[in-house]
């Protein structure tokens, strides 16, 4: 049965592919580096802010590393006063509805807890998450398991009781190596392919499928639980 609920933020809750290619060509041009397509710089997505630009730039310096990710926190903040970034459709509704139903929501991001939590509470669906995991809170970031087993453990609950959602292929791998159902979603910075690739166990097309049994094209992935213990049953086969 399916308890916990771990999300991804960029590209899965938050639509913030903007704020961040934006950011990044700018910091790339003030640190005088040579140009990136924003294509590339998408690509990065769902990395750890020095792994984007050790990605971007893999013969740079720690020095010159260093200094892009001060930049671009700096920059980042700056954006926000006239870019504001916005949940995806139907996030907070699902958010709400699956609260209200017993499961337990958390966020596993690459991005710094404090950006993390500050943006949760302006897209105002900080009352849903239970917990948050940062960048900054583990020594291996995503698609290592340690975002996922350090939830797991802070939470209570075990990586049969837990489904990882994520846009990114780093998303599904992550959740793969901790032991826990994924799922992936095509609405964000990563294609249906990279997330079939990287082993999804079922894709969504919008957010609000998470709500629906079975999903659409997804032949019981939740059955509801009528037993006292609130939860979602996550199917199988066909016949679950």
């Amino acid at each position: 049965m399916i308890r916990l609920i771990i999300f991804d933020f960029d590209g899965t809750l938050g639509d913030t592919r903007r704020n961040i290619v934006t950011t990044m060509q700018m910091t790339i041009r003030e640190t005088g580096l040579p140009a990136r397509t924003d294509h590339e710089c998408a690509s990065t997505i769902g990395l750890p802010l020095d792994g984007c630009f050790e990605a971007l730039y893999p013969d740079e310096s720690k020095e010159t590393i260093l200094l892009c990710t001060d930049t671009y926190r700096r920059i980042f903040q700056e954006n926000l006063q006239t870019m504001k970034p916005q949940v995806f459709p139907k996030v907070r509704e699902t958010l709400l509805a699956l609260k209200e139903q017993g499961l337990t929501l958390t966020i596993a991001s690459s991005r710094w807890h404090k950006s993390l939590s500050e943006l949760t509470h302006d897209l105002q669906i900080a009352e849903y998450i239970s917990y948050l995991v940062g960048a900054d809170d583990v020594v291996k970031a995503k698609p290592d398991p340690e975002p996922v087993l350090k939830t797991l453990s802070a939470m209570g609950f075990k990586a049969s009781e837990a489904l990882v959602v994520g846009d990114m292929n780093v998303d599904i791998l992550m959740g793969r190596n901790a032991g826990a159902k994924t799922c992936g979603v095509t609405y964000g910075n990563g294609t249906k392919q990279e997330l079939e690739e990287a082993g999804a166990d079922y894709l969504i097309d919008s957010i609000d499928e998470l709500l629906t049994v079975p999903p659409p094209g997804l032949p019981c992935m939740f059955e509801r639980s009528d037993g006292p213990d609130n939860g979602l049953i996550i199917g199988d086969s066909p016949q679950c």
